[in-house]
């Protein structure tokens, strides 16, 4: 299914141009170097865009990244959102950021601690104990934009998801970890991760791999760092 391909052209026929048309705007607007034929193998799938490209077009139509490559429903098109004002805190907790989970594959699962820390605002917590939580660092940028090289997330400990689709904190061959959108069916032996970044493919995990496949838990809060 080409949700990428399809959400392109259904907002490129809504704004009523085709596909000439619409490869002129984003050159104009973004200087992008763009054509009919481009446009029409992003539309088939024959073609992925590259990263830059897709955030260009996400601003174009106004529409966040995630439904754009048919990660959200229309619902949450909107690029922008209204935030609620932050909240003064004195009481918070100390965690330690414990090694990497790899938003790629094949990356051994470290728990090893250096030193470093953060410190989470308790009402994040929601009156959950410390112990049902712990920090990782993510490595990689298979799930850019909305997990970065660098982030620290807070995971909440739980051993299933809540739902298929959820992203998750999985262990795979008994020592990879990775952070992934995780897609399965009840009562099959299957297990998908799907990486946001439209780059990188989904694995499969069948049979006996679920034997040395685990979930850890999902993110709850993700920490980022603004260099300036």
């Amino acid at each position: 299914m080409n949700m990428l391909g399809d959400r392109i052209r259904t907002l490129r026929k809504e704004k009523g141009l085709n596909q000439e048309q619409f490869s002129e705007a984003l050159n104009k607007q973004f200087g992008l170097k763009t054509d009919r034929v481009m446009i029409s193998k992003w539309e088939t799938g024959f073609q992925t865009p590259i990263m830059n490209t897709i955030i260009c077009m996400a601003k174009y139509f106004n529409v966040s990244i995630d439904y754009l490559n048919g990660n959200e429903n229309f619902s949450k098109r909107s690029s922008t959102s209204s935030l609620p004002r932050p909240n003064i805190t004195e009481s918070y907790t100390t965690f330690p950021v414990i090694g990497e989970v790899a938003a790629g594959y094949d990356v051994p699962a470290l728990e090893d601690w250096e030193g470093e820390t953060v410190d989470i605002p308790d009402t994040y917590l929601k009156g959950r104990s410390r112990d049902e939580f712990f920090v990782l660092r993510v490595k990689g940028d298979s799930m850019f934009p909305t997990y970065q090289d660098g982030d620290k997330v807070l995971v909440l400990r739980q051993s299933t998801l809540n739902h298929s689709g959820q992203v998750g904190v999985v262990i795979y061959n008994d020592d990879c970890g990775t952070l992934k959108r995780v897609e399965y069916k009840m009562g099959e032996d299957w297990m998908r991760l799907v990486p946001i970044n439209p780059s990188y493919p989904p694995i499969k995990i069948v049979d006996e791999e679920l034997e040395h496949c685990k979930v850890l838990g999902i993110p709850k809060l993700l920490i980022r760092e603004i260099e300036e």
